[in-house]
């Protein structure tokens, strides 16, 4: 990844944060977006420190504006946009679909699939006018495979990402631009751990499906989507890599 740009969205924590410490860590400027600002310019100032280099874009990958000035940022601070890992997303447990309100639907949808939506309508013209390509992962989940037991909005909007996923990488491969979708499993981010410590039995029922028995440590989920963005991954596009122990095989 030495002397590649890449915009990291959700970077503030979990899978995101972990991301932006290896890619930087691999030599990739990093270009990092989240709506939670301290956490996001700590991150950037910690990676700096390491000599990395880093800057701090805070934003809603809802609002295509948004997207657009972390995208420019990522061309004027280091001169153009090699990578992106489009990571926001929400999602939530709760009851069965004819219980919900279509405010949890909308949420879901919004920033689930029309956040993925608007970062590869800014990244992809970027990518197309430097006329070298590029490498895009969109975080989709074990959810976008089959019903995991999130709501169904939730389950419904991370299948979205797994088709447009494919179309870009369809439409944009002759361009040299690789496009792949990560399939995380359960992973035990700083988001997820007072929810672990309040239901003790909710671990449980996560692992339980996984070969492996455990939650994923964001680490181990970051080092797929850094292959994933390298020229080792050259061959690989279209495609809905699981990262989940084990979890979609059975």
């Amino acid at each position: 990844m030495r002397n590649k740009t890449a915009v990291i969205t959700g970077a503030s924590s979990g899978i995101g944060a972990a991301a932006a410490r290896l890619f930087a860590d691999e030599g990739a400027a990093v270009v990092l977006m989240a709506r939670r600002k301290d956490r996001l310019e700590e991150l950037a100032a910690e990676i700096r420190a390491g000599h990395g280099k880093a800057v701090a874009v805070p934003g809603d990958v809802c609002s295509p504006e948004d997207v657009a000035r972390v995208v420019a940022r990522a061309v004027e601070e280091f001169g153009g946009l090699d990578l992106a890992f489009n990571n926001a997303g929400w999602g939530s447990l709760g009851p069965a679909l004819h219980q919900l309100d279509d405010s949890v639907y909308d949420l879901a949808m919004e920033v689930n699939v029309r956040g993925v939506w608007n970062c590869l309508r800014a990244e992809i013209p970027v990518m197309l006018r430097q006329g070298r390509g590029g490498a895009v992962v969109n975080t989709s989940s074990v959810a976008g495979h089959c019903a995991t037991g999130a709501v169904a909005p939730y389950i419904a909007a991370k299948h979205a990402v797994l088709g447009l996923t494919r179309a870009a990488a369809a439409e944009y491969g002759a361009q040299g631009i690789r496009v792949n979708a990560l399939m995380a499993g359960s992973t035990r981010t700083d988001l997820l751990e007072p929810y672990l410590v309040d239901n003790p039995e909710l671990e449980q029922a996560m692992t339980r499906r996984a070969i492996q028995k455990r939650l994923a440590d964001p680490a181990e989920v970051a080092r797929v989507v850094a292959w994933l963005c390298s020229d080792q991954a050259s061959f690989v596009t279209g495609g809905a890599i699981p990262v989940d122990g084990g979890w979609s095989a059975v």
